[in-house]
């Protein structure tokens, strides 16, 4: 009985892997993407209508990423899912293909302010498409804050001293700083802009209770610690888990705006069938992909407005830093505990 159990299960194994197989002649769509961004339903519903193969490949990093598009000159996989960073360095390295936007008329269906932003082309050509994006703004506790915060000043606020929660990054904290001191270019910072960030930051170290990792670890110290302010690094999804611990809190983009990553479909060299690529996008902006975005992942698609950011709120999309390494090198410094002059 159990010798054929056996050999039932690896029966129905055989027929699972056969389905599938590509059938012969069968095109095949290689996508790199994050979880969540292709939901399996989606991506058969996708395969039926344009009798193809889907091979969803996932990341978790950005440096993942960037490993695996950089690998074999792009020509690993078709479409990729990245950020508006990192898709300047693979439009520097050519590994990027220009996009069709008449191929996708779903394009027409997005919000305005999606349809022409400037870091998505470049030599006029358009080499990405928006899909999803996430504001980073501020929660406050309206049990601790009465007057809801208007500029991301009061992470410094001297009367939130250790009630302030920020994020360990030190790509974005350099960027705020740069914002808090009103530099025109968060992300371009001359020596001097820097070290004056520097000395910011040291402020803030010394007025925030913890900088958090995860959105998960936020809630936690939230239950068992009187926290004012939060820089919400990870927005609306943050802001989703907080309500649904229980959490009295509100959102608000600051009037300086607030960073904001841009998640775009881009095409990779490795594409033959660039039709099927521009297909799979204009799929992607359909109304079956842009719902589950929000009912499943908590996410904001770009056909409707969000209900954490709006038209009015001045987003600030990533973009390259002028130099990480010496941004992460002087955030470890500063965590450490550097004075302003031990720099």
């Amino acid at each position: 009985m159990k010798k054929y159990a056996a050999i039932t299960k690896l029966f129905f194994a055989s027929l699972t892997l056969l389905a599938a197989w590509p059938a012969a002649g069968q095109d095949v769509l290689r996508v790199l993407a994050w979880p969540g961004y292709a939901e399996p339903e989606q991506v058969r519903l996708f395969e039926k209508q344009h009798d193809v193969k889907v091979e969803i490949s996932y990341v978790d990093d950005d440096d993942e990423l960037w490993q695996r598009v950089n690998r074999n000159h792009g020509r690993n996989f078709d479409v990729v899912a990245l950020n508006t960073a990192v898709l300047q360095q693979l439009i520097d390295q050519a590994l990027t293909v220009a996009i069709d936007m008449k191929q996708i008329p779903n394009g027409k269906k997005q919000l305005s302010r999606f349809r022409n932003i400037p870091v998505l082309s470049r030599n006029n050509s358009r080499y990405a498409v928006p899909y999803t994006y996430s504001e980073m703004g501020l929660i406050y506790n309206r049990k601790l804050v009465k007057k809801p915060p208007q500029s991301i000043n009061e992470l410094w606020n001297p009367a939130y001293k250790n009630q302030v929660l920020a994020f360990d990054g030190s790509a974005h904290n350099f960027s705020i700083a740069a914002m808090q001191l009103g530099y025109r270019n968060p992300f371009r910072l001359s020596r001097e802009q820097t070290f004056k960030s520097v000395s910011k930051l040291v402020d803030l170290r010394r007025n925030v209770y913890r900088f958090y990792k995860t959105p998960e670890e936020v809630v936690e110290i939230f239950k068992d610690t009187p926290i004012a302010l939060i820089y919400a690094n990870y927005g609306s999804q943050q802001v989703s888990l907080l309500k649904k611990a229980g959490a009295d809190i509100d959102y608000v983009i600051p009037r300086e705006g607030a960073l904001a990553w841009l998640d775009c479909w881009a095409i990779l060299p490795g594409a033959e069938n660039l039709p099927l690529a521009h297909a799979w996008i204009n799929f992607t902006l359909g109304k079956e992909m842009s719902r589950q975005l929000v009912e499943q992942q908590g996410l904001a698609n770009t056909l409707q407005e969000s209900d954490t950011a709006h038209a009015k709120d001045k987003l600030i999309w990533l973009e390259p830093v002028e130099d990480s390494a010496e941004r992460a090198r002087l955030w470890t410094r500063i965590l450490s505990g550097h004075k302003k002059d031990g720099f």
